[in-house]
């Protein structure tokens, strides 16, 4: 009975983290690149998360060994996930509201199941191509609202975030094909260690990275970033990886319905980002798009998503 018990706390706790703290990431990514040039905002990020993750992994005396193919497409998913994916989301949260940017990537689902369709020839069911049209539907209510008036910044980072959209899905459906390290601690170290150098090497070449400028940050930004080190990286993974052994992958995926709305609230009090009524309806219809699009996806036996 203790055993069950504590496994259900464990349940519980794990659910709370990707819930709560993935919600809350968006919120401390933009306290950061307020006043850290971004993508040296994420690339410090996922390197110092990896080396955590590899130093965890040798105390515990896990086989840290890896083929160069795994190495390679590692290295891959690392920079489609987080060079590129994360950060170019960072860039544009310099001129996106947390909360609004939250809610562009809940179409996520939209995104993977259009690619699957073109790139992998699987064909949507009828439920999935309703809530495709409500995901885009609800994504026009979010972008044509009169109460935002977006600047070119804006209009330019909107654009990047479908861009993110765009390699997150290649990089989901890249790496249900390829061969991989066993470990999930071992493949995530390579890629944030990968992704977060590569986006060193961008940084170092097109960002102002003075010791003027680095010596200005302010204290909420070297707490959001420990914050996103070992919350947002490394305690969400690990709950995460313990959900997906423990729990199925339909009530792990409702995170992607709880995120944006932790989003959209932390940012409305905590930086006072604009919530409008217009914004909540599309998060409703998105909301519902995406559930159809999880549920049955594919027409025919052999045509399920891996």
């Amino acid at each position: 009975m203790q055993i069950k018990n504590t496994n259900k706390l464990l349940t519980i706790g794990a659910f709370l983290a990707i819930y709560i703290i993935w919600g809350t990431t968006y919120l401390a990514n933009a306290y950061g690149v307020e006043e850290v040039p971004p993508f040296f905002w994420a690339a410090i990020r996922f390197i110092i998360a990896g080396f955590c993750i590899y130093i965890f992994m040798w105390i515990r005396g896990i086989d840290t060994r890896i083929t160069k193919t795994q190495f390679i497409n590692s290295s891959i998913a690392g920079f489609l996930f987080l060079t590129v994916g994360n950060g170019l989301m960072c860039w544009a949260l310099q001129f996106v509201d947390s909360g609004f940017m939250s809610l562009l990537v809940a179409t996520q689902p939209l995104v993977l199941l259009v690619m699957m369709w073109f790139l992998q020839g699987k064909v949507p069911k009828l439920m999935s191509l309703f809530g495709c049209f409500l995901g885009l539907l609800g994504m026009y209510l979010l972008i044509n609202q009169d109460a935002f008036d977006f600047n070119r910044n804006q209009t330019i980072g909107i654009g990047l975030s479908f861009v993110c959209l765009i390699s997150w899905g290649y990089a989901s459906l890249f790496v249900t094909k390829v061969d991989l390290p066993k470990s999930h601690f071992l493949n995530t170290a390579v890629q944030m260690l990968v992704g977060g150098i590569l986006l060193l090497v961008i940084s170092i070449g097109i960002e102002d990275l003075s010791m003027k400028k680095l010596s200005q940050v302010s204290a909420i930004s070297y707490w959001s970033m420990w914050y996103l080190i070992f919350l947002g990286s490394i305690v969400t993974f690990t709950a995460f990886n313990y959900l997906l052994q423990h729990v199925s992958p339909e009530k792990v995926a409702t995170s992607t319905y709880i995120n944006p709305l932790v989003a959209l609230f932390v940012g409305w009090y905590f930086r006072d980002e604009l919530v409008t009524s217009q914004s909540i309806l599309a998060a409703f219809i998105l909301f519902i798009g995406v559930y159809f699009i999880n549920s049955e996806r594919f027409k025919g036996k052999n045509l399920k998503e891996d």
